[in-house]
């Protein structure tokens, strides 16, 4: 898809059919049937842009969650170690390896409450990707078909026939329909 929903040759283009409109004043209503659709395909279009945003923002903080996730649970695998490593040992002083034993399973049980949180948000964030993906979608689906609408209105023009635009406004209200859903998903 275009970044840029209306070029110089759009531009150029619009301009040209609005001259043929003064000369054809039967083709005025599809003329600014045209223009309107190009405005809604500018709109949708940015939407759809900034959904994916989004959907990227959002991947980058699940992943950066699932990282921290992965760092707090060999940490947490660590102490435990640790611990279980210190009842092997003998010990000169019994009651200062057992406070050992017990600081390091304390770590332990810290850095597992810290890995279960991370865990939820990672969980979350990935829900959110989902969430975002979809947005993303419907506003791309409507594009599309906003961008089908106007060729095919367009064709009214080279033709004459009617049937064209009505056809092209047709699948143009279900382009904004289906984008109008994506805005409804936030």
């Amino acid at each position: 898809m275009n970044d840029d929903p209306l070029s110089a040759e759009d531009v150029q283009e619009m301009h040209e059919r609005a001259e043929d409109a003064q000369r054809n004043p039967s083709s005025l209503p599809v003329s600014f049937t045209m223009a309107v659709l190009a405005v809604l395909v500018a709109v949708v279009t940015l939407l759809g842009h900034r959904a994916h945003t989004e959907e990227v923002v959002a991947q980058i903080k699940a992943t950066d969650t699932w990282s921290e996730y992965q760092a707090v649970n060999t940490r947490r695998h660590s102490y435990e170690v640790f611990g279980d490593f210190m009842e092997t040992l003998p010990s000169k002083d019994e009651a200062q390896a057992q406070k050992a034993r017990d600081r390091f399973r304390q770590q332990a049980a810290l850095y597992d409450k810290r890995r279960q949180e991370l865990r939820t948000q990672a969980e979350e964030l990935e829900t959110e990707v989902g969430h975002e993906e979809r947005r993303a979608n419907r506003f791309d689906f409507g594009e599309v078909l906003l961008e089908v609408g106007l060729v095919i209105t367009s064709i009214t023009l080279l033709t004459r026939r009617r049937s064209f635009w009505y056809l092209g406004m047709v699948i143009s209200v279900f382009g904004v329909l289906i984008a109008a859903t994506g805005i409804g998903l936030k």
